[in-house]
């Protein structure tokens, strides 16, 4: 019997969480949605079944209820409810930041890291931030082979970035979540700035990179920008590896690997664009080219979709990994 809740059922990631589950198709024996109290009593059909929306309290967990749970319901609910199903005995998967970066709480891609779930006592799992997952992937292989030393990075992130609030700015041309008038405008703020003048969104990249990549000392820099588009991050990024490369391996690196797909011929003016990577799984690369100037240097841009790949999506596979080693 496995048996799975999905906090933050009705939110923009916590929908897509449902959808990806219905692709899946995961040995799971029951689903249990869940939400706060404006959401109890919604009806949602889910894989051909109608699911009343239940709400997150105190006693949610109790008696061992539930084997797993997906959480996307902001860091204060995280931090109360998760630890409440942790403790009784609830594997949480949490969406939010507020456990990435513990120390005792692994921070997991599936297909970069998924050994830090086993290595690890916790029943906390951490999904990384939407920019940093779409990054990490194409990352991982660069490092693997060529060893990074140095990554910067510079994204374009789509209003769905900020749930629906985001979307709601961008639609109305308001400023209810976002700081600035959105339409017409590329905001170079994604969450507080902190004292060093680095935005929260910035710090969460430099931080989880190196987290994921288990290189602490790892070189990261990062300039985070909100842009005018509904939904899918782009990025530019520019790495500095130890050894020396050839483009055209790297292409073949990367076109080689799991989830990504190179896109690059300028001669045809084929590149990565928002429209194509929404509504998939798959992280988009182009413009793959060396440094002018500077040895062992490569730029490339990267374009993903933020709801899906970079949160519901690498969510619902850390589950899948695990639910995979249980039962064999």
């Amino acid at each position: 019997m496995i048996n799975v809740a999905i906090v933050g059922a009705t939110g923009l990631v916590g929908k897509m969480f449902l959808k990806v589950l219905e692709e899946k198709e995961l040995p799971i024996t029951s689903y249990t949605l869940l939400a706060s109290k404006k959401s109890v009593g919604k009806k949602v059909i889910f894989m051909g079944k109608e699911y009343e929306v239940e709400e997150l309290n105190e006693h949610s967990f109790d008696n061992n209820r539930f084997n797993y749970a997906l959480f996307s319901a902001g860091k204060e609910v995280a931090l109360k409810y998760g630890t409440i199903a942790a403790r009784n005995g609830c594997t949480v998967i949490d969406n939010s930041s507020c456990f990435r970066m513990d120390k005792s709480v692994p921070l997991v891609v599936p297909q970069v890291n998924i050994n830090d779930v086993y290595d690890s006592s916790s029943k906390i799992i951490a999904n990384p931030n939407c920019s940093t997952i779409q990054a990490i992937l194409p990352l991982k292989k660069i490092d693997e082979k060529y060893h990074l030393t140095r990554v910067i990075y510079s994204t374009y992130q789509a209003v769905s970035g900020a749930g629906k609030k985001g979307i709601d700015d961008f639609e109305n041309n308001t400023t209810t979540t976002i700081p600035y008038k959105i339409q017409n405008n590329c905001i170079p703020q994604i969450g507080d700035f902190e004292d060093n003048g680095y935005s929260q969104e910035e710090l969460k990249m430099i931080n989880e990179t190196r987290k994921i990549l288990h290189k602490n000392n790892l070189f990261v820099n990062a300039t985070c920008v909100r842009v005018p588009v509904l939904n899918s991050h782009a990025e530019s990024i520019t790495v500095e590896t130890e050894c020396d490369f050839k483009i055209e391996d790297i292409k073949t690196l990367l076109n080689n690997s799991d989830n990504i797909i190179v896109q690059d011929d300028t001669t045809r003016q084929i590149y990565p664009l928002n429209t194509l990577a929404t509504g998939t799984d798959e992280v988009y690369v182009g413009r793959i080219r060396k440094d002018l100037h500077v040895p062992n240097t490569l730029s490339f841009w990267c374009v993903s979709d933020n709801i899906r790949r970079g949160a519901a999506t690498n969510a619902v596979e850390i589950l899948e990994e695990i639910i995979k080693k249980e039962t064999n």
